[in-house]
């Protein structure tokens, strides 16, 4: 049976500061990677970036403090990723995702007993109080990054040409 990771490889190389073949499973993101080099080159990290260095991840074992969940959002549709817009959290264990733009559907995976995120869990009662956390968790994770957009806001986006590609055709 074909498996596939749900992790994507990063790889670092920063001698004397990092170990070779370290090995770091936290959940890192994308807008990480900016706040790491600026840490990297000792410059202050501006307050408005939304991400955390994750340096004392790789050089030190203790990184028990950091986020053991992440946030992600797609906007665009049906250009681009072409994937139904949503938001979701992920844990090293669940994936709990809002589908919201003509649709009105959540999903739960559990990551650990399916993988290739086959089975919905939604609306198993044995996951009833794991689907409540998530979601709280989720609801503090849009706050934190600035998107209290209403479902009509999120879609307003979606609606209106997100990144203008297609009202910019054959203009250079």
């Amino acid at each position: 049976m074909y498996e596939e990771s749900s992790r994507m490889p990063f790889v670092i190389r920063y001698p004397g500061k990092i170990k070779p073949k370290t090995i770091n499973e936290d959940i890192i993101t994308n807008i990480d990677f900016a706040p790491t080099l600026l840490d990297i080159a000792n410059v202050k990290i501006p307050s408005s970036v939304q991400g955390k260095s994750f340096l004392r991840n790789l050089t030190s074992k203790n990184s028990k403090k950091w986020r053991q969940s992440m946030y992600y959002h797609y906007y665009e549709y049906p250009y681009y990723h072409h994937v139904q817009p949503h938001y979701g959290i992920r844990t090293e264990r669940y994936k709990l995702i809002h589908f919201y733009y003509d649709i009105d559907q959540w999903e739960l995976y559990d990551l650990q007993s399916d993988p290739n995120e086959l089975n919905n869990l939604i609306d198993n009662e044995k996951y009833a109080d794991i689907i409540s956390i998530l979601k709280s968790e989720l609801y503090n994770l849009k706050d934190n990054y600035g998107n209290n957009l209403s479902l009509e806001e999120l879609r307003f986006i979606s609606d209106n040409d997100f990144g203008g590609l297609e009202s910019n055709k054959g203009k250079k």
